[in-house]
C-alpha cells in the first residue's frame, strides 16, 4: 500500500511538471494535485501513521501544491492574453535617437537599427536633428514616421 502512495506521489509531481511546460490551462495540474493528496494520504495510511495524520498530510499536500498550480495557471493566463507585437506593429511607439536631420527625410536609430524617417506633419516647431530623442508615430514600408520624444517618453 506504501508503494502505491508513493507511486501516486511520483505521478502527482510528474503532472503538476507537465502542466508548468504545457498548455493545459490547469487540467493536468488538478489530475496532479489530486494523484498528490491521494498519493499521500495513501502513502502515511499504509506505513501505520493513522487516519487523522493522512488527512494532515492530504490537506497540506493539497494546499502546497494548489497553490503551485494557481501560480503556473496564473502566469500562463497573463501571457496569453498579450498581444503579439512583431514587425512594423513593434515599433509603434519606440523611442529612438536621430542620426542624420530630417529635412525632409533622414535616418533614426530605433530598435537596434537605422531606419529612414520623416517627421510628423503636424510637427510645426524646428528641424529635427542629429542626437534628438524622437518617438515612432506610424510605419510606412521602410519609412518611419516620427515626432519629437516627450521628457517623460526618454526616462522609460
Amino acid at each position: 500500500m506504501t508503494f502505491l502512495g508513493i507511486a501516486l506521489v511520483l505521478m502527482g509531481a510528474g503532472l503538476l511538471v507537465a502542466e508548468a511546460h504545457l498548455p493545459t490551462y490547469g487540467v493536468l495540474g488538478v489530475a496532479g494535485v489530486a494523484s498528490l493528496v491521494l498519493g499521500g494520504a495513501i502513502a502515511v495510511d499504509g506505513a501505520g501513521g493513522g487516519v487523522v495524520l493522512a488527512v494532515v498530510v492530504g490537506l497540506v499536500l493539497a494546499l502546497v501544491a494548489g497553490a503551485a498550480l494557481f501560480a503556473v495557471v496564473r502566469g500562463v493566463a497573463s501571457v496569453a492574453r498579450r498581444r503579439t507585437r512583431t514587425g512594423a506593429e513593434g515599433l509603434l511607439g519606440q523611442v529612438g535617437e536621430v542620426r542624420h536631420e530630417l529635412e525632409p527625410v533622414g535616418q533614426v536609430f530605433v530598435d537596434g537599427a537605422l531606419w529612414r524617417a520623416r517627421p510628423c506633419v503636424t510637427e510645426e516647431e524646428e528641424h529635427l536633428r542629429a542626437g534628438d530623442p524622437v518617438v515612432v508615430e506610424r510605419v510606412q514600408g521602410l519609412t518611419l514616421t516620427v515626432r519629437r520624444a516627450d521628457p517623460w517618453e526618454v526616462d522609460r
